[in-house]
């Protein structure tokens, strides 16, 4: 069975779309970090800073892939919400949220790839696997001491 060829202009707008959302993972963690006021601040500081980096160097993975395939890597972020709640416990339940939309767009894109681009489909699925292990980091600290089941957010989801 021969391989079918990637729709390339529907994987450049998911691959921009993604580019997006970490260029905004760069914007928000940046912020996050300078909102952490108290006892706990250096280490969460510099937690939401690595985070801040690794949204950047994916973003420019992604902006070399974009170009690799003949595209353009977008300017735009994607979006950024401020609710002007700066606790720990909201700054981590917006982050888990951002980490969710960006999972999601990362399978999105392993779907329009799958069994067509060896090299998109190993960079869809290590980025999937980097966007689940923060998310579980994230709902980890969402937990109170002791509590060893998830994290369930009681927000409603927002439409």
């Amino acid at each position: 069975m021969a391989k079918q060829a990637i729709d390339t202009t529907v994987v450049l707008s998911k691959l921009n779309r993604i580019l997006e959302m970490e260029l905004a993972g760069v914007v928000r963690y940046t912020h996050y970090s300078f909102m952490v006021y108290g006892y706990g601040r250096i280490p969460i500081v510099d937690w939401l800073r690595k985070e801040a980096n690794e949204a950047l160097a994916h973003a420019q993975q992604l902006g070399e892939l974009i170009t690799n395939l003949g595209g353009h890597p977008s300017l735009g972020i994607g979006p950024l919400l401020e609710t002007q709640k700066h606790d720990i416990g909201d700054i981590l339940r917006e982050s888990l949220e951002h980490e969710t939309a960006a999972l999601a767009l990362y399978q999105e894109l392993l779907a329009l790839v799958r069994d067509r681009s060896v090299m998109l489909e190993e960079f869809a699925r290590r980025l999937i696997a980097v966007e689940e292990e923060h998310a579980g980091e994230v709902n980890k600290m969402l937990r109170k001491p002791g509590d060893t089941a998830a994290f369930v957010s009681s927000a409603k989801p927002a439409r």
